[in-house]
């Protein structure tokens, strides 16, 4: 058995950690508690049901990209706020996809303490001193945040299993099954293919969207 004293950041990492090799759908409690050598029961002392841990998974992912992405804002302190969203939209997707199924885990979740409060205030700050109103900087957050979140389940969903490298969308035989509709058969290359590609096509759209509507 362990002998380390168990707490919520050290069962939220070692959740991560499987996330990777299991899968939303695969994480359980039982499997956590095996790899942390305890009883499964010991790890109702710190969260009530998965959901409880799935907040408290959230939370840690934030902690780390608000760490790493802090040294990049420390890079690049006086960027333009289109800059400034677009490259904290590239930094919440590349840290989501660190994780297999990272964008279903972070979506609609509670974070567990105050953490995001302090990179939220720097973003609504940068905006605001853009031009925008505080409740036209916070839609407009909301809309590039919800666009990124979005992007990358879709993104996750269609993609290769990180955990095989293997899969993704068959876009031959979906082509196949919308032969008698080839503007939908061919949008399936745009869609499902070069994801990276795709999110910044759409990043730009979001953003410049943003400038015309809500500043």
């Amino acid at each position: 058995m362990a002998t380390t004293p168990l707490d919520r950041t050290r069962v939220a990492r070692t959740a991560l950690k499987l996330l990777n090799e299991t899968g939303l759908d695969g994480l359980s409690l039982r499997a956590i508690a095996k790899e942390l050598d305890v009883k499964a029961p010991a790890l109702y002392w710190h969260f009530k049901d998965k959901q409880a841990l799935l907040d408290e998974m959230a939370t840690e992912m934030l902690r780390r990209m608000t760490e790493d992405l802090a040294a990049d804002a420390d890079a690049a302190p006086d960027a333009d706020w289109r800059t400034a969203v677009a490259a904290s939209m590239r930094g919440l997707r590349r840290h989501l996809l660190m994780y297999r199924d990272g964008a279903k885990v972070y979506s609609g979740t509670h974070f567990t303490d105050t953490s995001y409060a302090e990179p939220m205030e720097a973003h609504l700050r940068t905006l605001t001193g853009g031009g925008f109103t505080p409740g036209g900087a916070a839609r407009a957050w909301a809309t590039a945040y919800s666009y990124t979140i979005g992007y990358v389940i879709e993104e996750q969903a269609m993609g290769p299993d990180p955990a095989k490298e293997e899969g993704g969308y068959d876009l031959e035989a979906r082509a196949e099954r919308l032969a008698a509709y080839p503007l939908a058969a061919a949008a399936g290359q745009e869609m499902f293919r070069d994801f990276d590609a795709g999110f910044e096509k759409g990043l730009t759209a979001v953003v410049a969207g943003i400038a015309a509507t809500m500043r």
